[in-house]
């Protein structure tokens, strides 16, 4: 940034500068983040659903001398097609409960229902419990991503034809079974029975028997919440893919590099900057609001 400034805007400044900006602008939108309320874009269509998903993803922390969860939070609001029209990130910083995060999470919720009361809420997550807790809460509807499901189709795969040799029949069976979990509502029971019968196959090994019981403990503790053929039959989403790759692009890209290491207080700086900028049209309303208060929005 310093030696863009210099050769194509004529500024010099000094690299303690661009720092100590960088640092005001930072921890201004840490400040005001659970205060200050975005509108949302002036969107083409009506709005039908709108899904309510979060995820964590592990990130280096040097006051801890270890790697600690920070959470991605994410309202993807999708039209009568089931075409995604809009998403709102948010990001925080390891913290011991969350509570922090799911009460900025929670306000994103209502101000959307402010805007929006007649959309249909679904919640979409993996498989922890902690997920369902806050989401059921907020939702109306509630779906284990589908992504996370097939994995423990693939790992039945596996324990099925374990043979090296039975590369083609496996995946063969992971396709068809994956296939059918979207569109037909018989298959949990069949996968539910496939894992118990395989975790008692005395010709398996232990490890086997275990991953087979794993995958029969998810599907029948899940069912109620993988009714896939019926979301995609009513245009709903059924994967939590933008709260996926945003733990990625948000998160993981810009904080794990090698050899890094983060102290909270700026983690939670860079984690809201980059979560204004993902967010069409905050960061454009974040400076907006800065020209309007100036830097008294810090009293």
């Amino acid at each position: 940034m310093q030696q863009d400034l210099e050769l194509n805007h004529g500024r010099r400044v000094a690299r303690s500068y661009i720092q100590n900006v960088a640092e005001w602008v930072g921890t201004l939108a840490t400040v005001k983040e659970e205060t200050w309320e975005y509108a949302l874009p002036a969107l083409e269509v009506p709005i039908a659903t709108v899904a309510v998903s979060l995820d964590g993803a592990m990130i280096p922390m040097a006051d801890s001398d270890g790697w600690r969860e920070a959470m991605v939070g994410t309202l993807s609001f999708y039209d009568h097609a089931g075409e995604r029209q809009h998403s709102i990130y948010l990001a925080a910083a390891p913290e011991h409960g969350k509570q922090a995060f799911l009460e900025r999470f929670e306000r994103e919720i209502q101000r959307a229902k402010q805007h929006l009361p007649d959309a249909l809420y679904v919640g979409i997550a993996d498989g922890a419990a902690s997920n369902w807790t806050f989401l059921e809460q907020h939702t109306s509807r509630q779906l284990i991503d589908y992504f996370h499901a097939t994995e423990y189709i693939a790992k039945l795969a596996q324990v099925r034809h374990p043979k090296r040799q039975a590369d083609d029949k496996r995946a063969a069976w992971q396709h068809a079974q994956c296939r059918r979990l979207k569109h037909d509502p018989s298959v949990l029971d069949e996968l539910i029975a496939e894992a118990a019968t395989l975790s008692r196959r005395a010709s398996l090994s232990q490890s086997a028997r275990d991953t087979a019981h794993s995958a029969w403990t998810y599907f029948k503790n899940q069912r109620e919440r993988m009714d896939y053929p019926g979301f995609l039959a009513e245009h709903l989403p059924i994967g939590s893919g933008v709260t996926e790759a945003a733990c990625k692009s948000l998160v993981k890209q810009r904080l794990c590099a090698s050899g890094m290491r983060w102290k909270t207080t700026g983690a939670k700086s860079v984690l809201s900057l980059r979560a204004l900028t993902h967010t069409v049209g905050r960061w454009t309303q974040f400076w907006q609001k800065i020209d309007q208060f100036g830097a008294e929005c810090f009293g």
